[in-house]
């Protein structure tokens, strides 16, 4: 007879992912149990140490992937680049960080219009669905 805790921990299977830059990172992101887990959708989120933005947005984006709804986002992987690692990514967004941006299936990325850091999980989910039908 299984215990309830295995039960629990084998729904909640984590994936990892490394993040190729200049430290090597990694990323936990809930893996979820449906035919898009085999081919995961892709956020990149360009920060950066200190960031109260984007650590604000990194933990609105974590809730709303697993919030349940009738457009989940369980199979979203979320790579959280450091922009002080790379001097490109420096340059381009010093300015804007939090940028988020959805990883195209040719391996470009495209970027999200701005979530404004007074919007609730709900409607970042909503707003990151949308995003992804697009």
């Amino acid at each position: 007879m299984l215990s309830k805790g295995i039960g629990t921990m084998a729904a909640r299977s984590l994936s990892i992912v490394h993040v190729p830059a200049f430290k090597p990172k990694w990323v936990f992101s809930p893996l979820s149990f449906c035919s898009s887990a085999s081919k995961p959708r892709k956020l990149v989120l360009y920060s950066k140490p200190g960031c109260c933005l984007c650590d604000g947005l990194k933990e609105k984006l974590h809730a709303a992937f697993s919030v349940s709804g009738p457009d989940p986002l369980h199979d979203v992987v979320l790579q959280v680049r450091d922009i002080t690692s790379n001097p490109e990514w420096e340059k381009a967004y010093q300015y804007e960080i939090p940028v988020l941006a959805k990883v195209l299936s040719d391996g470009s990325e495209e970027i999200l219009p701005r979530l404004s850091p007074r919007l609730g999980v709900e409607l970042v989910r909503k707003k990151i669905a949308a995003a992804f039908k697009q």
